[in-house]
C-alpha cells in the first residue's frame, strides 16, 4: 500500500486551491455547529411543550458530526490524516440511518401540522368566539337584570293595588267605626251605674278599638296615613325604643345596639318610625321563641345609580340606614316576596295578623325611603330601613292644643257639618250639639256651599275629605273661604287620598281628625280649629 499524502498535493500546493478550500470548509463547518447549537438549544428551552424532541436532538448530532468533517478536510491538506477522516464518516453515515427514518417516519405528521395562514385562521375563529360569548354573557346579564326589574315594577304594582283595595275599605270602615264609638261613649254614660251593661259596652269598646288599630294598620300600608315629618335623631329615637322593648321582650331576649356615632338626622314621622321598629321588633321576638339575639343598628349610607337600577322605586342619595335583625328561625326564600303583603303571615294560627310588616312598608314608601328585608332559615332575618335624610331645619314639635271645658259655652258659634254618610252625619251633628254648638248639616259640596251663601253664620266648617259629587273636602274649604275669608277649617277623614298629603306629608296649616275619633278628640280638635 502506497504511502498516504497530504490532500494539499492534489491541488499541487497552489496556494489560491489550498486557501479557497480550507475558507469554504471552516465556513461550511461554522454554519453546521451553529445549527446544531441552535436546534439543542431549542429542545432544551421547550422541551416541555415540543413535538418530535428526538428527531430535533438526533438531527443535531448529525448536523454537528458533519461540521467536524468539514474540520478534518481542512485539517488533511496538510495532515495526511485520512483513518480519523473515515472513522468519523462512518460514524456520521450510521447517524444518517435513524435521521432518514426518523424524518420519514415524521412526515405523515409534519405534514398536517397547521401552517401559520391556519393558525391565523384558527385564531381569529378563538376570537370571534370569544367575542360571541362575551356578547351572550351581556346579553344573558341584560335579561337577569330585565327580569329583576320587570318583577321588582310588578311586585310594586301588586302592592300599589293591594294598597288601593286597602285605603277604600279603611275609608267606609271607619266610618261605621266613628258611629260605633261615639254611640258606645254615649251608651257608656248612660249605663255607668248598671255594672253589667257597663262589661258589655267596655267589650263593645275594646273591639272597636281593635277595628281602629286594624284600619290605621290598613292605611298604613295603602301610604293613606297623614304623616308628619320632621327632622328626627335616630340615635335617640332607637335608644327610646330599645327601653321600651327591654320589658316587652322578656328576659331571654337580649338587645345590642350598634348605633353609628356620625348618623344624620332623618326626615321622618318620629311617632310612626317608633311604631314601626316596636312592630319589627315583636316580629322579632316571635320568631326567637327559644330566645336569641335582637340587634338594632344605625349607619348613613349611600344608595347609587346602580343600586336604583336593581330597584326601580328607590331614589340615589343619601339615606340613614335604620336594621332590626334577629337569630330567629328565618324566613323561606319563596316567601320572602310576601311578607310585606297585608294578613300574611308565617306564624301559626291566632299568633299573628299579618299587618305589622306591610304598616311598616307602607310608612317606609309614603316617607320616600326603601326597605329591603334579608333572611335565612336557621340563622335569622335582618330588615332594613332607609330613610331619606334630612337637608335642612326641620319642623319643630307643635304643642298640644287645650281640651278644657267646652259643654254649653258656645252656644253663639255655629258649625257647618258636611258628610256624606248619613249616620256619620247624624252622630256628628248629635255630638257636636252636645257640645254647646250650633250646627248646620250637608251631605255634598254643593249643598253646603248653598248654606255658605245663605244669611246663616257659620264659624267653622267641618267636612269630610271624600265627597261625593266629584268636588272634595279640600276643593269645597278652599271656595268656602273664597266667599267668607274668615271661616275657619276643620277636615275628617278615613282615607285621606292625596287631597291634603302630598310628598308623604300633611299639608302645612292643615287640621285634621282622622277617624274614628273619640268625643274628647273631636271637641278638642274643634276648639283648636276655632282658635287658629
Amino acid at each position: 500500500m502506497s504511502k498516504l499524502t497530504e490532500h494539499g498535493a492534489c491541488l499541487l500546493w497552489k496556494p489560491e486551491l489550498i486557501w479557497l478550500n480550507a475558507v469554504s470548509d471552516a465556513m461550511v463547518a461554522t454554519a453546521f455547529f451553529a445549527t446544531a447549537f441552535v436546534l439543542a438549544y431549542f429542545v432544551w428551552r421547550r422541551h416541555r411543550e415540543l413535538m418530535f424532541r428526538g428527531v430535533f436532538l438526533i438531527f443535531a448530532i448529525f448536523v454537528a458530526v458533519c461540521g467536524v468533517t468539514r474540520l478534518l478536510s481542512i485539517y488533511t491538506l496538510w495532515v495526511p490524516a485520512y483513518e480519523i477522516e473515515a472513522l468519523t464518516k462512518a460514524f456520521l453515515a450510521l447517524i444518517s440511518v435513524p435521521v432518514t427514518a426518523a424524518l420519514l417516519l415524521a412526515l405523515p405528521r409534519i405534514l398536517v401540522l397547521p401552517t401559520r395562514i391556519q393558525l391565523a385562521n384558527a385564531y381569529a375563529a378563538l376570537e370571534e368566539e370569544v367575542r360571541q360569548r362575551r356578547e351572550a354573557e351581556a346579553m344573558v346579564k341584560r335579561f337577569e337584570e330585565k327580569e329583576a326589574t320587570e318583577s321588582n315594577v310588578q311586585q310594586a304594582q301588586k302592592m300599589e293595588a293591594i294598597g288601593q283595595l286597602t285605603g277604600g275599605v279603611a275609608h267606609d270602615f271607619n266610618n261605621i267605626l266613628t258611629v260605633i264609638t261615639g254611640t258606645i261613649e254615649i251608651l257608656s254614660d248612660a249605663v255607668k251605674d248598671r255594672p253589667h251593661l257597663v262589661q258589655i259596652t267596655n267589650l263593645i269598646s275594646g273591639a272597636a278599638a281593635r277595628g281602629a288599630d286594624l284600619t290605621k294598620h290598613l292605611l298604613a300600608f295603602s301610604r293613606r296615613q297623614p304623616l308628619q315629618p320632621r327632622n328626627t335623631d335616630v340615635n335617640a329615637l332607637v335608644i327610646d325604643a330599645a327601653r321600651l322593648l327591654r320589658p316587652t321582650l322578656g328576659e331571654h331576649i337580649e338587645i345590642e345596639s350598634m348605633l353609628a356615632h356620625d348618623s344624620a338626622p332623618a326626615l321622618i314621622d318620629p311617632s310612626q318610625l317608633t311604631t314601626a321598629i316596636l312592630n319589627l321588633a315583636l316580629n322579632a321576638r316571635d320568631a326567637m321563641s327559644n330566645g336569641g339575639k335582637l340587634t338594632l343598628e344605625t349607619k348613613n349610607v349611600v344608595l347609587d345609580e346602580t343600586y336604583a337600577s336593581l330597584n326601580s322605586e328607590v331614589r340615589p342619595g343619601n339615606y340613614v340606614m335604620i336594621a332590626v335583625s334577629d337569630t330567629g328561625d328565618g324566613i323561606p326564600n319563596n316567601l320572602l316576596e310576601k311578607v310585606f303583603e297585608p294578613f300574611f303571615t308565617t306564624k301559626e294560627a291566632g299568633k299573628g295578623s299579618g299587618l305589622g310588616l306591610s304598616m311598616v312598608y307602607g310608612f317606609v314608601k309614603q316617607s320616600n325611603g326603601h326597605i329591603k328585608i334579608y333572611s335565612e332559615q336557621g340563622h335569622g332575618t335582618s330588615v332594613k330601613l332607609y330613610l331619606p335624610q334630612a337637608t335642612g331645619g326641620g319642623p319643630e314639635e307643635e304643642p298640644a292644643g287645650e281640651t278644657g271645658g267646652y259643654a254649653g259655652e258656645h252656644g253663639e258659634q255655629s258649625i257647618l257639618i258636611v258628610e256624606d254618610d248619613p249616620l256619620v252625619r247624624e252622630y256628628v251633628v248629635a255630638q257636636i250639639t252636645r257640645f254647646g254648638f250650633r250646627t248646620l248639616a250637608a251631605g255634598n259640596a254643593a249643598a253646603a256651599l248653598a248654606l255658605i251663601d245663605g244669611p246663616e253664620r257659620i264659624d267653622l266648617l267641618f267636612t269630610d275629605v271624600m265627597l261625593p259629587g266629584g268636588v272634595n273636602g279640600r276643593q269645597l274649604a278652599t271656595e268656602a273661604v273664597k266667599r267668607r275669608p274668615e271661616l275657619k277649617v276643620l277636615y275628617t277623614s278615613g282615607y285621606a287620598e292625596n287631597a291634603l298629603i302630598h310628598h308623604g306629608r300633611l299639608d302645612a296649616g292643615v287640621l285634621l281628625l282622622p277617624k274614628p275619633y273619640l268625643s274628647a278628640d273631636l271637641a278638642r280638635m274643634l276648639l283648636t280649629a276655632l282658635a287658629s
